[in-house]
């Protein structure tokens, strides 16, 4: 049965792109309910990188002192080799000053910052999507517990692996690629002298370490090996075995605490369009990207805050998502084609990778992120 008090916008997923459009139409008077399948939101999980632009999105939406509070400052990334030879560096803090420095966070601790300020019950925990319809006067959406919520607009926002998007785009238009199945990511107490962004690669593997406090990192690991098993991680211990010492500390410590490791497929999503009538496609449900940039979480605040003002200003259901799309392809398109650049250069052979990554890192950086200062 149809719940008798219909919100004006149900958003699908409670994660950071649908509680940023929560938080995002609340700054402009407009009500929303939040669906997330889950039973309660999440008290731990891995940490995330943001780059400056997420930060500016964060000040958009009012959390500019909240993330300076629980960010830890990432002022520099590095690219070494599998025998610490730095083949690059970048002083991230010159590049983006004082007002964008990245911050590395726990996902956690955002979604808290993005959920602190909503209305008591915005957001229904245990709530799976089962259907969708909509007609001229509203969207309808079934609820796996026979429950139905009626609103002007669906804001799907349920992550690459979205309900509503193969509820509501044909298949033709949506394109889901794994770019690496053997890939995990992990937190580790810091192994010593990890303090910035630091990348090492090497024959058969690479590893990602970011500090999100003093005394803990993020990790992520990708090999090259078809058909690893997720559950192995002794794999990962034979793959790294030659690089550096910290890296060997944080890998085995991962190891021999597998609760704190998670197998981390990368996939991407690639959509012709991201709406269907009352219907709009935001954040990984629509564009998910592998994260060579770090531009999942940021792409989706963006989103929020650029679908709220359009929600804000239009009377006509039909031409928000057609609007939404014409605001926020170009910036999209641009982080993808980057991506899919660095992509193709991490595919080269060791020897070759190692030769061009002192010039291509540097260039690529600047070529990815000096359009994203800007809003």
């Amino acid at each position: 049965m149809a719940s008798p008090d219909s919100p004006s916008i149900v958003i699908a997923g409670g994660g950071i792109a649908g509680l940023a459009a929560a938080r995002a139409l609340k700054q402009r008077g407009i009500g929303a309910l939040v669906l997330e399948r889950s039973a309660q939101a999440a008290d731990g999980g891995l940490a995330i990188n943001l780059p400056g632009n997420a930060i500016a999105a964060l000040r958009q939406l009012g959390l500019a002192a909240d993330i300076e509070r629980v960010g830890y400052p990432v002022r520099k990334r590095e690219y070494r080799t599998r025998t610490d030879r730095l083949l690059a560096a970048i002083d991230e803090d010159a590049f983006w000053g004082e007002a964008m420095r990245p911050r590395a966070v726990r996902r956690a601790d955002l979604t808290a910052m993005l959920g602190k300020d909503l209305d008591d019950g915005a957001v229904r925990f245990g709530s799976t999507v089962a259907a969708v319809e909509q007609d001229a006067a509203s969207v309808q959406v079934s609820l796996a517990d026979g429950d139905k919520i009626a609103g002007r607009l669906l804001v799907a926002a349920d992550g690459v692996r979205s309900t509503v998007r193969s509820l509501v785009m044909t298949a033709a238009g949506t394109t889901t690629a794994r770019l690496a199945s053997a890939s995990w990511r992990f937190m580790a107490p810091n192994p010593g002298g990890i303090d910035g962004w630091t990348l090492w690669t090497g024959e058969h593997g690479m590893i990602l370490l970011l500090p999100v406090d003093d005394n803990t990192v993020y990790g992520w690991v990708s090999v090259n090996a078809a058909n690893a098993p997720r559950d192995d991680h002794r794999l990962l211990i034979d793959v790294f075995e030659t690089f550096p010492d910290r890296v060997r500390k944080a890998v085995d410590w991962a190891v021999t605490h597998p609760e704190s490791i998670y197998h981390s497929p990368i996939e991407e999503a690639r959509l012709t369009s991201w709406s269907n009538g009352r219907v709009v496609l935001i954040g990984d449900a629509a564009h998910a990207t592998a994260p060579v940039w770090a531009e999942g979480a940021a792409l989706a605040m963006e989103d929020a805050v650029a679908l709220a003002a359009i929600v804000a200003d239009s009377d006509d259901v039909a031409r928000i998502g057609p609007r939404f799309e014409q605001v926020r392809r170009a910036r999209v398109a641009h982080v993808q084609a980057m991506t899919d650049r660095l992509s193709k250069a991490a595919r080269l052979p060791h020897a070759v990778r190692t030769l061009i990554m002192p010039f291509i890192a540097p260039r690529s950086y600047r070529a990815t992120y000096e359009p994203l200062k800007q809003p």
